[in-house]
């Protein structure tokens, strides 16, 4: 059993899923206006794109901070706007859900996503903390090196995805430029194979991934 400690938010988190005992206690007066982590900042308005392969498939993505807010457990949360198309087509779009608390921790609260699939959209991604169980979980920790593994959010069965820090200090080369003081964050789902490797540099946020068959490379950030 490992043990957290997070703004006064306890939990627990055993090595075996089947054992898990997560329940963060969300104080909406712990929790401060905008997120603005260092390695995870989410100013309105900030617009990024993305070009992603996809097992030889070429897609854009865009991810726009929102201006507007939403409401999850009492905590006023950031939206963001992710679409990814190819060819012009609709691949899927997404609004997520983040928070930061006043120790810097930036929280997922969840997420309302539409996938074009070939019998038709489907929304089965879709989550959101507080109702039908489902828990926020730490994205991105205010204490940034290398340790133990956290907890991103929390569905049993549905969404149970895991981060880890793993490197500091990496330079990043994409499209929109080069980047020094990268952090390296290994992500996975509990209930899925495989596992995916992120860039964050510091006053942008994400700008690289790699897994298998996939990579995602930032091609600009502006503000509107």
């Amino acid at each position: 059993m490992r043990f957290f400690l997070l703004l006064g938010i306890s939990f627990a988190l055993s090595s075996n899923s089947g054992g898990l005992d997560y329940q963060p206690k969300i104080a909406p007066a712990n929790f401060q206006p905008g997120v603005d982590h260092r390695y995870f900042p989410l100013r309105p308005g900030t617009r990024r794109r993305y070009a992603a392969t996809i097992f030889g498939e070429k897609f854009e993505r865009e991810i726009v901070v929102a201006r507007a807010t939403k409401t999850i457990l009492g905590v006023r949360c950031t939206v963001v706007h992710d679409l990814t198309t190819s060819k012009g087509k609709l691949g899927e779009d997404t609004y997520d859900y983040y928070a930061q608390d006043k120790e810097g921790n930036v929280w997922y609260f969840g997420e309302a996503t539409t996938e074009m699939r070939p019998l038709g959209p489907s929304s089965a991604g879709s989550w959101e903390a507080g109702l039908k169980g489902a828990l926020p979980g730490i994205v991105m920790p205010a204490q940034v090196k290398p340790g133990p593994a956290f907890r991103q959010d929390y569905l049993a069965n549905w969404v149970e995805e895991m981060g880890q820090i793993m490197a500091l200090g990496e330079t990043v080369q994409v499209p929109a430029g080069t980047f020094p003081d990268c952090i390296r964050i290994r992500e996975w789902s509990l209930l899925e194979s495989g596992t995916e490797t992120r860039w964050y540099a510091p006053g942008i946020g994400f700008v690289r991934s790699e897994m298998l068959g996939e990579i995602v490379l930032l091609v600009s950030v502006g503000h509107e």
